[in-house]
C-alpha cells in the first residue's frame, strides 16, 4: 500500500509532462529506479535479515550494558575485598605483636628468678594468667632448677585451683621431688594425681612413679602392685610398657 501511495502522484506528475519515448522518459527511469529501491526493501523485509540484525545489534547492545555492570561490580567488590584483607592483616600483626610482648614480659619475669630466689607464696609471673605461671614454671623445672619448680608449682595449685592445667602442675609438682630423689615426698604428690584428677591423662605416669618411688624406698610388695595396676589397667601404653620393664629387673634382682 505504502509503494502505490507513492507511485500515484509521481505517476499524474508523468502524464503533464510532454510525451517522450518509453526508454527516455526520466520520469518513467526514476519511478524505475524507485521502483527497485522499494523491491529491495520488500525483500529484506520479506526474509527478516533486516529485523534479525536489529534484534542482533538489541542483543549485544543489552549485553554489553550487562558486562559492564558486571565489571563495575566485580570492580567494587574486589576493592571491599581488599579493605577487608588489609583489616585482617592488622588485626594479625596486633595480635601477634601482643602476644610477643606476653612472652617477652613472661621470659623477663622468670629470668629474674636466677639462684632459685622465688620465695614461698609468690607466682613466677605475678599477675599472669594461669597458663603464663604454668609454662614459667615448667620452664624452671627443664633448667633442672628444681627447688624454684616446686615452689612455682605449688603457688600455681593455690592460686588456680580450677585451672585446666591444675592436674599437670600437681604430676610436675612430685616429679620435681623425685628427681631430687625425695622420694616419701614425691609419693605423697603422686599419690594426689591419681586421687584427685582421675580423669587425667597423667594418671598411668603417675601410677607408674609411685611404684618407682616405692622401689627406691625398697616397699617391694607396693612397688609391684602399683606397676601392675598400671599393666592392668592402661595396657598399650608407654607407662605400661615401662612397668614391665621394672617387675623384670625387680624379678631379676628377687625382688
Amino acid at each position: 500500500m505504502t509503494r502505490y501511495c507513492l507511485l500515484l502522484p509521481m505517476a499524474a506528475l508523468a502524464t503533464s509532462c510532454a510525451v517522450a519515448p518509453p526508454a527516455e522518459d526520466p520520469v518513467l527511469i526514476k519511478l524505475e529506479e524507485i521502483d527497485r529501491r522499494l523491491s529491495a526493501v520488500e525483500r529484506v523485509l520479506a526474509n527478516g535479515s533486516l529485523v534479525d540484525l536489529t534484534i542482533q545489534v538489541d542483543n549485544l547492545q543489552r549485553e554489553s550494558a550487562e558486562m559492564r555492570g558486571r565489571a563495575e561490580s566485580l570492580e567494587h567488590e574486589g576493592e571491599v575485598t581488599a579493605g577487608r584483607q588489609r583489616d585482617l592483616y592488622v588485626d594479625l600483626d596486633e595480635r601477634i605483636r601482643l602476644l610477643e610482648e606476653g612472652l617477652l614480659s613472661a621470659s623477663s619475669n622468670v629470668s629474674v628468678m636466677d639462684g632459685g630466689s622465688l620465695a614461698p607464696g609468690q607466682l613466677p609471673v605475678p599477675g599472669g594468667s594461669d597458663r603464663d605461671n604454668y609454662q614459667a614454671a615448667f620452664e624452671l623445672l627443664k633448667q633442672q632448677r628444681y627447688e624454684p619448680a616446686a615452689l612455682a608449682f605449688q603457688q600455681f595449685l593455690v592460686s588456680f585451683p580450677e585451672s585446666q592445667l591444675a592436674d599437670n602442675a600437681q604430676y610436675w609438682l612430685a616429679e620435681s621431688y623425685y628427681v631430687t630423689d625425695k622420694f616419701e615426698e614425691a609419693l605423697a604428690q603422686f599419690s594426689i594425681v591419681i586421687n584427685q584428677y582421675s580423669d587425667s591423662r597423667k594418671v598411668p605416669d603417675a601410677l607408674l612413679k609411685m611404684g618407682y618411688c616405692n622401689y627406691e624406698l625398697e616397699r617391694w610388695n607396693d612397688a609391684r602392685a602399683a606397676l601392675a595396676r598400671v599393666q592392668s589397667e592402661y595396657p598399650d601404653t608407654t607407662a605400661a610398657r615401662l612397668a614391665a620393664q621394672r617387675l623384670n629387673r625387680m624379678t631379676e634382682e628377687g625382688h
